[in-house]
């Protein structure tokens, strides 16, 4: 089984908490705070090793936060290799108000990464020996946008396989660098297209014009209710998760990218690849907080997609 390497330029601790409701100016009574490890790398890195690969994290850490992110990943088990950094790990709040079914999600900015912190992961990640690499997350204050251009060129160097699930500035630069797999929403299609919005019916059409760009292999584009396609030069794949009773979004994107990235690892093909994503991300909406996917959940919701062709 192929080795999995995540990096999160930009993790975080998720606090999750239930109130009866939201009011202003008063003191509210919330449930016991559950503390999961969390940005995007980590929670990939997270799925693909309850679902049983191999996979290893990178990711920067610092303060007492960065300590409890490091024993909250030994307590799962996650191998990590993780860079002690001068700045302290953020903390996320999610909160769920029970009178509405509503869940509120308040992300805080990541502390500046030194230049010397960031080179260093970069050769973390140019030591690893994997055969895939996923960069997922967003990148906190002085990391440069160019940063997953840069990962290119080192994943590429080493002949491993690389996967991008970010946005904005640094997206579009890593697609200039060309990637094997990238995973954006009908949002940053759109951005990476130059419009303001894209249709589910342009989805084909721009994905094929940048992947005859030579910038990539493929993209699945994740399409919320309606599952996610997945494009390359030779086919166009949608897959339609089940119907379930949602409680988070949370990590819903990253599991999904797990699932795809695990399944091509083991030799499977991409229509499988992309069956067994949309599974572990729509079993992610099943969980409250920032719970991920349960195996059990992921089995189950892959035979029912399976079962749907």
């Amino acid at each position: 089984m192929a080795r999995i390497v995540t990096i999160t330029f930009n993790p975080c601790i998720d606090k999750s908490t239930r109130v009866a409701a939201l009011a202003p100016e008063k003191k509210l009574l919330c449930s016991e705070p559950v503390f999961e490890p969390g940005g995007g790398g980590l929670n990939v890195s997270r799925v693909i090793h309850k679902l049983g690969g191999d996979t290893l994290a990178i990711f920067p850490t610092g303060g007492h936060s960065g300590k409890l992110l490091n024993e909250l990943l030994q307590k799962e088990g996650v191998p990590f290799e993780a860079l002690e950094v001068k700045n302290p790990t953020r903390e996320n709040l999610i909160v769920f108000e029970e009178a509405t079914g509503q869940q509120y999600r308040f992300g805080m900015p990541g502390a500046p990464l030194l230049k010397a912190e960031w080179e260093q992961l970069l050769e973390k990640v140019k030591n690893c020996g994997a055969e895939y690499v996923i960069a997922s997350g967003s990148l906190p204050e002085g990391v440069p946008t160019d940063v997953f251009a840069r990962l290119a060129l080192i994943v590429k160097s080493n002949g491993a396989k690389f996967i991008v699930d970010t946005s904005g500035a640094a997206l579009k630069e890593a697609v200039d660098a060309g990637v094997y797999l990238l995973k954006p929403n009908l949002s940053e299609l759109s951005s990476l297209a130059g419009q303001e919005e894209v249709g589910h019916e342009m989805v084909d059409e721009i994905a094929r014009d940048i992947i005859g760009r030579n910038c990539c292999m493929a993209i699945m584009v994740s399409l919320g209710a309606a599952g996610a396609r997945l494009i390359t030069k030779q086919e166009s794949i949608q897959v339609i998760p089940p119907v379930v009773k949602r409680l988070s979004t949370v990590g819903a994107g990253d599991s999904m990218v797990a699932g795809v990235v695990l399944s091509l690892s083991r030799g499977k093909d991409l229509r499988d690849a992309l069956e067994y994503g949309v599974a572990c991300g729509t079993a992610a909406t099943m969980n409250p907080g920032t719970e991920l996917s349960k195996p059990e959940d992921v089995e189950r919701l892959y035979s029912i997609i399976k079962g749907i062709k």
